[in-house]
């Protein structure tokens, strides 16, 4: 094949939270799978696969990254398309997509498959901020799928896809930090996220060895986030 022969590919960016031990600060994690041939044998790189001719691409991502890892998102979208002529040895195009998983949901998924005796082989979870050398491009479309979500994190409720369906206001803050990866103020979070359209107090609380926190669920009038003008939304109140 020649480099004018340009073959298509899809590959996704998939983002959990995850800690050791209870009482450490949640990071941003995400799965990786080792090549077995080459190019870039032995190398760690995105889970994706080809791109099926009679294919939807958002299809091709959900099923490319059950295929190599055995995980379902709860939130999907198109990241951005790299072409470099140089990013491999022949010409491959990657339309790459970026994904939330709620951690409890990687847990049962994974569980599931153990149960199943069918769990991917090869893969591995690594901490997003602290990754060894991947193959292709994909240490940079790691960054840029990390500059996207920090970003989005500002203006939209895209933190929902890594949260349950109820949960304090503490676990959200916590769901903002690990993102910016920064500590943010305990009372002047409190004041703007109640302040915005994006959060319904329940009448239900969160017991347990402190005291009973309220718990919120999110305004399902307001999208996840903003899908550009190709799928308009109204836009939430910013968090910034």
């Amino acid at each position: 094949m020649t480099r004018s022969d340009a073959r298509i590919a899809v590959s996704t960016v998939i983002f959990s939270l995850r800690r050791d031990r209870p009482d450490d600060r949640a990071r941003v994690v995400l799965p990786l799978v080792r090549r077995t041939r080459d190019p870039f044998a032995d190398l760690w790189a995105l889970p994706g696969g080809w791109l099926d001719p009679a294919e939807e691409l958002e299809a091709a991502a959900s099923r490319t990254l059950a295929e190599t890892t055995g995980l379902a998102p709860s939130y999907l979208e198109q990241l951005y398309a790299f072409g470099a002529v140089d990013r491999s040895p022949t010409r491959v195009v990657s339309i790459v997509y970026w994904a939330l998983l709620r951690a409890d949901d990687v847990d049962a998924q994974v569980a599931a498959h153990a149960r199943a005796d069918d769990a991917p082989e090869n893969v591995r979870w690594f901490d997003a901020a602290v990754l060894p050398r991947l193959a292709f491009d994909h240490n940079e479309i790691v960054d840029y799928a990390l500059w996207r979500l920090r970003n989005k994190v500002g203006y939209s409720r895209i933190a929902h896809g890594l949260l349950p369906e109820a949960f304090t206001l503490a676990e959200l803050r916590e769901v903002y930090e690990a993102i910016l990866d920064r500590r943010l103020d305990p009372a002047n979070f409190r004041r703007q996220v109640e302040s915005s359209d994006t959060l319904i107090p329940t009448d239900r609380f969160r017991t347990g060895s402190h005291r009973p926190a309220r718990l919120y669920r999110y305004n399902r009038a307001v999208e996840l986030a903003d899908r550009g003008p190709l799928r308009s939304a109204p836009l939430p109140a910013a968090l910034s």
